[in-house]
């Protein structure tokens, strides 16, 4: 048997010999490994982006909200019908178990004035615990002290966006504002947090406290309710148990018999977070899988050209056979011929699907991540198709007879 390296070299030469013939060969393996790569580069980039705006969202994350109310038979809608309080939220901290923190909160759209200058946007009213809960940071002045929230001191604390419409490149900490017409002190400018998953603006909000909110902003029929209960768990561990003790408050604290609806609402975050993970990385392995079927044509067509090769070198595998080659020398130099095919439209694949992906971000804003695992596995798979799809062809190959092999014309 001919060593590795004089097979090798003869299986250069002959691919050589045919440049364009392997080039356009190596065609569907380069088109296959550019489509994986840019298809994983998407969809790893939706999924990162995703994980991003869900943890700017704050983790292990619940949310309480009033049920819906019905008129005449129609459901209104959640929050339609204010059951939540502010002593309710007093209770879930005191007696839940597994909690972080918790944050009341009651929201609205409002104008909003600087001088000469108005702005349109939403007046949260809630406590300092919320920005932890929410994953807010103080970007420059302060959040809000305990007797600011005890004696509803009318101080706000402004994201970006809001920041930018009404003063520009002025510096807002200590200007005051007027929310209709109640005059509020700037104390503090959030850093920005960008877009959430939904595309709201993150950074265009007013907070003020829940308990000025409350008595001097929202005016409301049903004094100390709010919109919604924010709770954070301290890990995933003991989120479930938290739910569970804050079910059981509500229900003891709204008298809620065992066959009665309960009148609020729960909703884990974290069961929402982990669901969109799992049906991004769904899609992404998904859209791999459809790329991949480019990569079977591309064997497939590394097998035809394989054996239309066979044919055309039927005198070439006599005079080999003839000379003392053995049948499993010529099926191991069809085979090297192949790999190197495959393995060779996959090293350009990848780069073309790189700069594709790469495009895909400049030219069209998409999210991209190009991983090394999804390199690995295109190159992998390219070289597997080409062996699996060249083994026939080499095979047929081995069993050509060498006297009919030579007198092939």
């Amino acid at each position: 048997m001919l060593d590795f390296k004089s097979i090798l070299k003869m299986s250069t030469t002959s691919l050589k010999i045919n440049k364009m013939r392997s080039m356009l060969t190596s065609l569907g393996i380069i088109i296959g490994v550019s489509a994986v790569i840019i298809m994983l580069a998407v969809g790893s980039g939706a999924s990162k982006k995703i994980a991003s705006d869900m943890e700017s969202m704050g983790s292990n994350l619940l949310m309480i909200r009033s049920a819906s109310a019905k008129s005449g038979g129609v459901r209104m809608g959640a929050g339609s019908k204010p059951t939540l309080t502010m002593k309710d939220a007093q209770a879930i901290e005191e007696k839940a178990r597994g909690i972080l923190a918790v944050a009341p909160y009651s929201a609205e759209g409002k104008q909003v004035t600087y001088g000469n200058q108005n702005w349109s946007t939403s007046v949260a009213g809630t406590t300092m615990a919320y920005f932890m809960i929410r994953n807010y940071e103080i970007d420059s002045g302060r959040g809000f002290l305990p007797d600011d929230t005890k004696n509803g001191t009318k101080v706000a604390v402004i994201g970006q966006t809001v920041s930018t419409e009404l003063f520009g490149d002025v510096d807002p900490i200590g200007k005051t504002i007027r929310i209709g017409n109640i005059p509020f002190k700037v104390i503090g400018l959030l850093k920005s947090k960008g877009s959430s998953g939904m595309g709201q603006d993150q950074d265009d909000l007013v907070f003020i406290p829940i308990t000025t909110a409350q008595r001097k902003v929202f005016g409301t029929d049903f004094p100390g309710t709010v919109n919604m209960i924010s709770v954070k768990a301290q890990n995933d561990d003991v989120i479930k148990m938290a739910q569970e003790d804050i079910e059981e408050i509500l229900k003891s604290r709204h008298h809620i018999g065992a066959k009665q609806d309960n009148d609020f609402e729960i909703r884990n975050l974290a069961e929402m977070q982990e669901t969109i993970k799992s049906a991004t990385k769904t899609m992404s392995l998904l859209l791999g899988a459809i790329a991949g079927v480019s990569l079977i044509v591309g064997g497939i067509g590394i097998m035809n050209i394989m054996l239309v090769s066979v044919t055309e070198r039927t005198k070439e595998i006599g005079i080999r056979m003839a000379i003392g080659a053995k049948a499993s020398d010529i099926r191991f130099q069809f085979l090297i011929e192949s790999f190197l095919l495959s393995i060779s439209g996959g090293l350009v694949g990848v780069l073309v699907g790189i700069v594709g992906a790469n495009l895909m971000h400049t030219l069209a804003g998409m999210n991209i991540a190009i991983t090394l695992s999804s390199i690995l596995l295109s190159l992998g798979f390219s070289a597997a198709i080409g062996v699996g799809f060249g083994y026939y062809p080499a095979y047929k190959a081995s069993l050509l007879n060498p006297i009919d092999a030579l007198r092939y014309e």
